[in-house]
């Protein structure tokens, strides 16, 4: 028993997770791309779920839409956690990344039509580098940032979450052709009374009851939202949001921190790294003609310069033109750095990159492609900085110590 914990405790920490995100990533490239590229292609694409509730999904749409979701919830959480009694609690404070995701979406969107602007047909994949990949982004920054100060992945996770709402904001405007009313008012209201049971005392200290109530009810409502047409992982950001925080009589911890506890070991071990097997084996073909490609092109340019320019602009400012300020643990170097990494566009990206081109193959081709090259180039300039920024720290630490 002590080992399991000890294994649990391991996969609590962001590297150990992030290790495992990525090369489960870099065996999902290597799958795509090999001789046995088709029996990685049937794997993903086996479909499984009940069709009754339209549920009949591929492997790679669960793990999307529902792993991801899971994910999600340990992010929502976690900021519930941090706007209660952390860094976001003053409210100048959390504006800052906030409006700087807003702008990190929307200057990669400008910059894809401006280089796409002759070509019409192609003007479609705007929303393609808008998103940053919350789940890859954390694990490159835990790996590469030990010594950086804590506020940066706050920030991070709420530039993240907010982008990715903001992204999912676009998929239901933009490219979804109907959103079915029915289903997400349903949604509204279970919410609105998982909200509600949270503080019901009459379910303190009844542990058994609680999962009894609750757990059937975050299945209910994440098929009602994927039923809604909006993307599922909007229901774990949600659930994850809507925690208590607040310790009763009698209780050791709160739910919040509680079910943070459970689920992380779960997430960071299984959940992401099987995503990252279903969602990355983005297929290489004719390499030159790709990475010339406007569409490619676009991508990259959004994800590597425009996520760089719009959140950094952003935040800087944010903080000229409002009462709003960033952590004082942190530089405008560590800002640009964590901006360069929020270019990593992998999940959302790749959605709107199938929605954009679904009946174009060269065109989806030359998007995934632009999707992932411009994620591996802005890790690489990313590692760069962080990793300046992180040997800056240590010898701060160690010279103060």
């Amino acid at each position: 028993m002590n080992a399991l914990h000890r294994f649990a405790d391991a996969l609590r920490r962001d590297t150990v997770g992030g290790l495992l995100l990525i090369a489960a990533a870099v065996v999902a490239l290597a799958w795509a791309n090999s001789p046995w590229a088709s029996a990685y292609e049937s794997v993903r694409t086996f479909t499984i779920g009940p069709e009754s509730l339209h549920l009949n999904l591929s492997l790679e749409t669960w793990a999307a839409d529902g792993l991801l979701a899971l994910f999600f919830y340990i992010v929502g959480n976690e900021l519930k956690q941090e706007f209660i009694y952390g860094e976001l609690r003053d409210p100048r404070r959390a504006m800052v990344p906030v409006i700087a995701a807003v702008c990190g979406a929307a200057v990669p969107a400008a910059i894809f039509a401006l280089v796409n602007l002759g070509r019409p047909e192609a003007m479609s994949g705007w929303g393609i580098p808008m998103a940053t990949d919350v789940a890859f982004a954390v694990a490159v920054l835990a790996l590469v940032g030990k010594h950086l100060p804590p506020a940066l992945r706050t920030f991070l996770l709420t530039l993240a979450v907010v982008d990715d709402l903001v992204a999912i904001v676009v998929i239901a405007v933009f490219y979804t052709a109907s959103i079915a009313v029915t289903p997400l008012l349903a949604a509204l209201v279970l919410l609105a009374v998982f909200g509600y049971l949270q503080h019901a005392r009459f379910l303190d200290g009844r542990r058994a009851a609680r999962w009894c109530v609750f757990a059937p009810m975050a299945v209910v409502i994440w098929v009602l939202v994927h039923e809604s047409g909006i993307h599922a992982t909007i229901a774990g950001v949600a659930m994850g949001l809507l925690m208590r925080t607040s310790r009763r009589r009698g209780e050791t911890v709160d739910p919040s921190h509680r079910m943070e506890n459970l689920l992380r070991p779960w997430t960071m071990g299984l959940a992401l790294p099987i995503f990252a097997l279903l969602s990355a084996g983005v297929v290489f073909e004719g390499f030159a003609s790709t990475v010339t490609d406007t569409i490619a092109v676009g991508v990259m340019a959004g994800l590597v310069l425009g996520k760089l320019v719009g959140i950094a602009g952003g935040a800087w400012l944010t903080t000229k033109l409002t009462t709003g300020h960033i952590d004082p643990s942190l530089s405008w170097w560590d800002i640009v750095g964590m901006s360069q990494l929020a270019g990593i566009g992998f999940t959302v990206s790749l959605l709107i990159s199938e929605l954009s081109y679904a009946g174009d193959d060269r065109m989806l081709e030359h998007a995934k492609a632009g999707v992932l090259l411009g994620s591996v180039l802005a890790v690489a300039l990313a590692t760069v900085l962080l990793s300046a920024r992180n040997r800056h720290y240590r010898r701060l630490a160690t010279t103060t110590g």
